[in-house]
């Protein structure tokens, strides 16, 4: 394999990991840990484990990346937990 072929993989993978974003749950006084644990499940698809270790996570830090993937995946989750009264936003 010649070098330009070996760079030009490298720029293209490094690209496709660019496009990667990340969907953040912002802590906030109004939701209770149950719904934010129920609209992670139901929205993001966690399992119930993962639901509470996240909203401990936003309790106690005040935020948490609670999903990573293209942003064509995460605007319509984001939509949804922001419709559910939720503050996210995706970086």
């Amino acid at each position: 394999m010649s070098r330009i072929h070996e760079f030009e993989e490298v720029v293209l993978t490094q690209e496709k990991e660019t496009d990667k974003k990340t969907l953040i749950l912002f802590n906030d006084e109004v939701n209770t840990f149950d719904w934010v644990i129920q609209s992670l499940v139901d929205v993001c698809k966690h399992d119930e484990v993962q639901a509470e270790q996240c909203s401990l996570i936003v309790h106690n830090k005040g935020k948490c990346d609670i999903k990573y993937g293209e942003i064509s995946l995460l605007e319509p989750m984001a939509h949804s937990l922001l419709d559910r009264g939720l503050t996210v936003e995706i970086q």
